[in-house]
């Protein structure tokens, strides 16, 4: 009787750590590919035939299970479709043990075995999984010695001063594997500090930024983050830093010592206290209250010109889309603070509003007169250039509900009840006072 061999479906995997070379007519895939074909060809006695479908994995690093190729391979051995796993080498599967034991389990689950086509044997039998593990373990020393040898000579090169790769700074472009200074791009970079130096304010410095259409290298708006970023970058003092330890770099300095020492005198001090000096240098009595015709917010900004300071409340449309973008881009802080201000006085004098609030005193305290709510009233007019800024903007804040700016001028909505709530805090200060 003629003996009926069992047939067995064999899959090819192949994998290359890196992508050079792959785009050749021929490369490291096809000859590894070439060479399973050929083994297998060659065990056709023993019923081995060939599964057409491609289980590549090109650029794929051996010590990761997450390859595409090796995804659909261990998806149809799931299904059934595969009985024997062959590869040109066994570190082409995986170069970690751990990871290969885990491949070996799913193998056994669905009745698999694994040939190498160099290195003979069969996971089937204690000895060949024996093998296995000595070879796993070498190929697993080999690539750990590899990645040491890697992370050695990118420390020596880094204390060399060498660049060795990644995106350059901004301000910088490499030329022959070295950093270069980008004229136009350096004096950016030194007007960013500069201008730190001036400003104190990263959230300041981020708008200015934006409004001087500076941007990364990818054309990406420079947000805050990306500033401290640079502002903390040793690279524009002439550093290479590696593991935190700092080397004299091979790339020219754009930020001198002097700049760099006073920029991080001022990067010390907290955010906190930083934001709160910037906003008590440049008071915002009317933030979050203007609106513009076409319903944007007005957010507060300042410059400076030859030492003096300059404050405006910019439409947000504008800074947005730019210049253009809305009939009122920008407005004069002072002059619209001054007629939000004397808006206010002449209300205080008014004898409705000066009724109003008394009737609503009245609901607290039911001794207050009307004279002592007139009283009142009229104290906060000569009393409001002597109050701190901050207490100015939140007086405003208790009595502005909404200012809308258009080209015919401005209209002001008033909140009723913190008038009340106002004018009862000042005759209750008069009491105490009094008493």
């Amino acid at each position: 009787m003629t003996e009926v061999k069992i047939k067995r479906r064999c899959a090819v995997y192949t994998r290359k750590s890196s992508e050079e070379g792959l785009e050749q007519e021929f490369n490291s895939l096809d000859a590894q590919r070439e060479a399973c074909e050929a083994y297998i060809a060659s065990q056709r006695s023993e019923g081995w035939v060939l599964v057409r479908d491609r289980y590549d994995d090109g650029g794929i690093s051996g010590g990761t299970l997450d390859r595409p190729g090796l995804h659909r391979l261990i998806a149809d051995i799931e299904d059934g479709l595969v009985d024997v796993v062959v590869v040109y080498k066994i570190d082409r599967l995986s170069r970690s043990l751990a990871d290969f034991a885990k491949l070996v389990e799913v193998f056994d689950r669905n009745g698999v075995t694994f040939v190498s086509v160099t290195q003979s044997f069969n996971t089937t039998t204690s000895m060949g999984r024996l093998t296995l593990n000595i070879l796993l373990s070498f190929a697993q020393f080999e690539r750990e010695v590899t990645a040491e040898r890697i992370r050695d000579k990118v420390a020596a090169s880094r204390k060399k001063g060498m660049w060795m790769g990644g995106v350059p700074p901004y301000g910088y472009r490499v030329e022959n594997r070295k950093l270069v200074v980008d004229d136009e791009r350096g004096e950016h970079v030194r007007w960013i500090f500069a201008r730190f130096l001036e400003i104190g304010s990263g959230t300041e410095l981020a708008r200015e930024v934006a409004k001087r259409g500076i941007r990364t290298p990818r054309g990406n708006r420079i947000d805050k983050k990306y500033l401290y970023r640079m502002l903390n970058n040793r690279a524009y003092i002439g550093e290479a830093v590696h593991k935190g330890q700092s080397y004299p770099g091979e790339h020219d300095a754009i930020i001198d010592r002097e700049t760099w020492d006073r920029v991080h005198a001022i990067l010390q001090e907290s955010a906190r206290k930083r934001a709160a000096r910037t906003r008590a240098e440049t008071p915002a009595l009317l933030k979050g209250l203007i609106f513009g015709p076409d319903g944007a917010a007005f957010s507060p900004s300042h410059t400076r010109k030859g030492g003096k300071l300059y404050r405006y409340y910019v439409s947000q449309t504008v800074l947005k889309h730019g210049a253009g973008s809305c009939p009122i881009g920008r407005i004069p802080a002072g002059e619209i603070e001054a007629a939000v201000i004397d808006q206010l006085r002449a209300v205080f004098r008014q004898p409705e509003v000066v009724v109003g609030t008394w009737k609503a005193a009245r609901a607290h305290a039911d001794d207050i007169t009307e004279v002592d709510a007139r009283t009142a009233l009229q104290q906060l007019d000569p009393l409001w250039d002597e109050l701190f800024p901050a207490e100015q903007a939140r007086i405003v804040a208790l009595l502005v509900e909404h200012i809308d700016i258009g080209t015919e001028g401005l209209d002001i909505r008033l909140r009723v009840d913190g008038l009340h709530g106002l004018a009862r805090e000042m005759m209750a200060g008069n009491r105490e006072q009094v008493a």
